[in-house]
């Protein structure tokens, strides 16, 4: 048996997700279950989808590297002069 990645739960997820949005966007104004399945959709995309993606893709990254702090704003401005000096 195959093992399943994360990736693939994720696309399934959002997949399920935006076809609940559809469906329920399809169905008749009058039809009571309707914002039912767009909420269900919400849910599943901004609540569940997004978050184990943010998560996937930030393990192993350092969080200090994408602050804005003044070491880094340092290192941005030496960046510029070099790159102004070079051209």
């Amino acid at each position: 048996m195959k093992k399943i990645k994360l990736k693939h739960i994720i696309f399934l997820i959002m997949l399920a997700s935006l076809g609940s949005i559809f469906y329920g966007l399809s169905l008749e104004e009058e039809h009571p279950q309707a914002p039912k399945y767009i909420g269900i959709g919400t849910v599943g995309l901004f609540l569940v989808a997004m978050p184990l993606f943010l998560w996937k893709e930030s393990r192993g990254k350092n969080i200090k590297d994408y602050m804005l702090t003044k070491e880094n704003i340092e290192k941005m401005q030496e960046k510029e002069r070099n790159r102004t000096e070079n051209q």
